[in-house]
């Protein structure tokens, strides 16, 4: 099939590079520990001319070969790329957003080799503690893509677990609210730099009932006193011989998810005034949203499901939008 789409997803740790074919169709793809914070800086002549940029270099490094083979074919970018720390900083997109807009507010940085690579903007939820998110954007229109078309105009509450986890609202293909948890990220962190860590011993093998453990006492009343106070418990109950080292590093993983999806379910019935927590569709790491998939059924939610492919997806889905690649392509 010939190359329509070169689809670059360029976060802060890593890069996937995807050569997408007629319907989005994935023609090839790999993927580089060369996100915006992990530049390549071997100095090389690109097109000619001598570079020392972390981007162009990396950029090269992605598809060049692609590119000089497939030389018309447009190239898009979403992630961090487009950050106040990217290539160029694109402006936010602001809520509520549907792909449309998205692709409006997308900015072109012309490479070295002459190509314009065209950066996705994030999206801004303006409020009293405002909101943002740079690449889940995508994602979330990738899952709308592989959707059928009676399916798309439903309201979704889509997972994006990470980091910092999204959870968004999406109405009627539209972005229309979404709240952040800094989950993974204090969980790293706590693992690490803290006195918590001291005494956790990494295991190869996931602990189920160490996790389980850990969402019970977060949805559990002792758990409503706040996560600040329940993650010592991973320490307290290690010193009383309750909680094996090796045990510990799961639960205070299922402790700090079970809090995220507590407070989650407990926003989600204020707002819908009932008890009936949604439908979900998680997007992201295999491994870790099998643990979410696991605690959000501790949490009361009975219906969780899976997205795959959802980045390539998003990505031809905007290229599609902006008009970067034939509309005749769009049906799936």
């Amino acid at each position: 099939m010939q190359p329509q789409l070169v689809a670059l997803d360029w976060g802060t740790s890593s890069l996937r590079a995807y050569l997408l074919g007629p319907d989005g169709h994935v023609l090839d793809q790999r993927s580089l520990d060369r996100g915006i914070m992990q530049l390549s800086n071997t100095p090389r002549t690109i097109a000619g001319e001598s570079t020392h940029d972390g981007f162009e270099l990396t950029f090269d490094e992605a598809c060049g070969d692609w590119l000089d083979a497939y030389r018309d074919v447009p190239v898009i970018a979403c992630g961090m790329v487009g950050s106040a720390q990217g290539w160029h900083e694109v402006p936010y997109c602001p809520s509520p957003a549907q792909a449309g807009d998205v692709a409006a507010g997308m900015a072109r940085v012309r490479t070295l080799r002459g190509i314009d690579l065209h950066l996705v903007p994030g999206v801004l939820q303006r409020s009293t503690l405002p909101n943002v998110m740079r690449g889940e954007e995508t994602q979330i229109f990738g899952l709308l893509q592989s959707l059928p078309q009676a399916e798309r105009d439903q309201t979704l509450l889509v997972g994006l677990p990470g980091s910092h986890s999204k959870w968004a609202r999406v109405v009627e293909q539209r972005i229309e609210h979404f709240d952040t948890f800094m989950t993974g990220e204090l969980f790293a962190a706590a693992s690490a730099h803290t006195i918590l860590g001291r005494t956790q011993k990494r295991s190869a093998s996931f602990d189920s009932a160490a996790f389980e453990r850990g969402v019970a006492v977060a949805t559990s009343r002792e758990g409503s006193i706040g996560v600040l106070s329940t993650m010592f418990s991973a320490r307290s109950l290690g010193l009383t011989g309750q909680l094996a080292s090796s045990e510990q590093a799961d639960y205070l993983s299922g402790l700090m998810i079970g809090h995220e999806l507590r407070a989650l379910a407990e926003m989600l019935r204020q707002r819908s005034c009932h008890d009936t927590l949604p439908a979900v569709v998680l997007i992201g790491n295999g491994a870790l949203c099998q643990r979410y998939r696991q605690a959000l059924a501790l949490c009361g939610f009975t219906s969780v499901s899976l997205a795959e492919q959802a980045t390539e997806r998003g990505l031809w889905s905007l290229a599609l939008a902006a008009g970067l690649v034939a509309q005749q392509l769009q049906e799936v």
